[in-house]
């Protein structure tokens, strides 16, 4: 008697890579059999949107988007991918290569990316991935969280020290260090090895209160290195500052750690003379009367209200770098203030990027700079290297993400001398 084998059916598929060619990511490959056994495929950028509409997609579980460098010019796909996976529920694991920029990641993760892995990939690590975009979502909670605005009430009794920062050329950190300078700022006397000891200060024996500011009202990003959200109270704020007063302008404030608050740029993208220098020096005053340092992230460009918030700095840090187009912006600064003649001796150079202590050919380059240009470099800051980048893609202080970090430890550095020097002066003047 004879008769036909039955045949298993085969395993659906739940999972598939999505790349320009699997073959460049072999160690992805291994994971997933060893993840995903034969219930996984792969997919090409340009067949997964269409693969996306058929039937045999229905018991996909996740996509393992995996890129390289060569891939980001084809982020516009990857993008509209990430999209129509998630508006199938379909769970989204971004694999990329070491020299993808922070700024494509970001994007991606911004989109729908649930989880990120380096590539080439730490053992286990997609393991853990696929664990967490699958475990089932937590459970609602019992009770409205609680709102990010500020509880900290208005008190009118203050009189804060106004820090601008300037960045005299796109990518010279100048947000890296507003906010990092602001936390650093707001943890003084609270721990770490030159804080242990709380500082007596007009604030009495608790830490400074600190305000920061994004006046970058059409692409700044304080509440992306914090991870706030933006809030309309903001553009409330900004439309009528006339009516303002220190109770408004602390509800349009958000708390990050109950340390720090931020006004952060407007949800939307709005005109920089939306604002007259009026409503730019009533919102600094009332910042002022309520904070002991008032921290402002400037717009690279220069706008009718920037004379306004140069009169009330007390400092004003104007960040660079060792390249010809921070030199030639930083020259045609000077020359322009010193024609307004406004007060350009408030600014306080920052380099960053510095070169290392043992780079003797930098020492130079960086004297022949302050030389031609005909200003003192007062500051240098470390190159904290990718991570920095990817910390900020995250949302977390640098203190927090990477106290180790040799910029982490310089902008510490200017914290506490800026904090000591205002400290002196209150006792100079008592």
């Amino acid at each position: 008697m004879s008769g036909a084998m039955l045949q298993p059916e085969p395993q659906p598929i739940t999972a598939c890579t999505v790349s320009r060619d699997v073959q460049n990511f072999d160690l992805l490959i291994e994971d997933m059999e060893s993840c995903m056994g034969e219930s996984w495929g792969d997919l090409g950028f340009e067949d997964t949107l269409a693969f996306l509409e058929q039937p045999e997609a229905r018991d996909l579980e996740f996509l393992a988007i995996a890129m390289d460098e060569e891939d980001e010019t084809d982020v516009g796909l990857i993008v509209d991918i990430v999209r129509a996976a998630k508006d199938k529920s379909i769970r989204i694991i971004l694999v990329i290569g070491e020299e993808v920029s922070p700024t494509t990641l970001h994007t991606l993760m911004r989109e729908g990316g649930d989880e990120f892995v380096p590539y080439p990939l730490p053992e286990g690590e997609l393991a853990g991935a696929i664990d967490r975009v699958m475990a089932p979502p937590p459970p609602p909670p019992a009770a409205p969280t609680q709102d990010v605005t500020t509880t900290l009430k208005a008190t009118n009794d203050r009189s804060g020290v106004v820090i601008p920062v300037h960045g005299m050329a796109g990518g010279t950190g100048a947000t890296t260090l507003a906010v990092n300078l602001a936390w650093e700022l707001a943890r003084i006397g609270t721990d770490g090895p030159k804080a242990g000891k709380k500082t007596k200060d007009k604030a009495g024996e608790t830490p400074p209160q600190v305000c920061l500011i994004d006046l970058d009202f059409q692409f700044g990003s304080t509440s992306t290195f914090l991870d706030l959200p933006r809030r309309e109270a903001v553009f409330e704020l900004l439309q009528d500052t006339e009516a303002m007063d220190s109770e408004s302008f602390m509800q349009a404030l958000q708390g990050y750690e109950d340390k720090l608050h931020v006004l952060t740029a407007p949800t939307d993208l709005i005109p920089l003379d939306l604002v007259a220098p009026a409503d730019i020096e009533r919102l600094i005053e009332t910042a002022r009367i309520n904070f002991d340092y008032v921290i402002i992230d400037m717009p690279k460009t220069f706008v009718e209200w920037t004379e306004t918030v140069l009169n009330a700095a007390h400092v004003y840090f104007a960040t660079l770098e060792l390249d010809m187009r921070s030199a030639q912006n930083t020259l045609r600064v000077k020359r322009a203030l010193q024609a307004e003649q406004l007060p350009f001796d408030k600014l306080r150079f920052v380099l960053n990027r510095a070169p290392k202590f043992t780079d003797l050919s930098g020492k130079s380059r960086i004297k022949r700079l302050s030389e031609s240009l005909g200003i003192s470099i007062e500051v240098q800051m470390s190159d904290g290297g990718r991570p920095v980048a990817q910390t900020a893609d995250h949302g977390v202080p640098l203190a927090e993400g990477l106290p180790k970090n040799p910029l982490r430890k310089e902008i510490l550095k200017l914290a506490t001398s800026v904090h000591a020097h205002n400290v002196a002066d209150d006792a100079a003047t008592a």
